[in-house]
């Protein structure tokens, strides 16, 4: 079971000043719980941060396991003080997800080989 959990309400995608940002977020609200992560156009590092922008850090993500329901990241043992010692974060991407399938595209090219479908 992971440590933090969002039941992603909406997805985006967004390029905006020479990068792309990929989110899922259960509300518009500021104190609603949200996923986003960032990359360079270009390649490189993803950035990752979890419902605040204190909770991230950059190339902190060692995994990615898909499935029916969403997406789990699983964050590097390294890095988890950044995220207060979450080990995981799973983000619930339902069918009444707004924008969620075009997101979980985008997402799935960002990440490369450290996403995976289960099953």
């Amino acid at each position: 079971m992971a440590d933090i959990t969002v039941k992603a309400a909406y997805g985006s995608v967004v390029e905006d000043e020479g990068n792309v940002f990929v989110g899922f977020a259960e509300g518009e609200d500021e104190e609603e719980g949200y996923v986003l992560f960032r990359q360079a156009l270009t390649g490189g590092p993803v950035w990752f941060e979890a419902s605040d922008e204190t909770f991230g850090a950059e190339d902190a993500i060692e995994s990615v396991v898909a499935g029916p329901k969403g997406f789990e990241v699983t964050i590097r043992p390294s890095l988890r003080a950044a995220y207060g010692f979450a080990g995981s974060v799973a983000v619930k991407v339902g069918p009444e997800c707004e924008d969620g399938a075009e997101a979980l595209v985008a997402l799935k090219g960002m990440l490369g080989p450290l996403w995976r479908d289960a099953g």
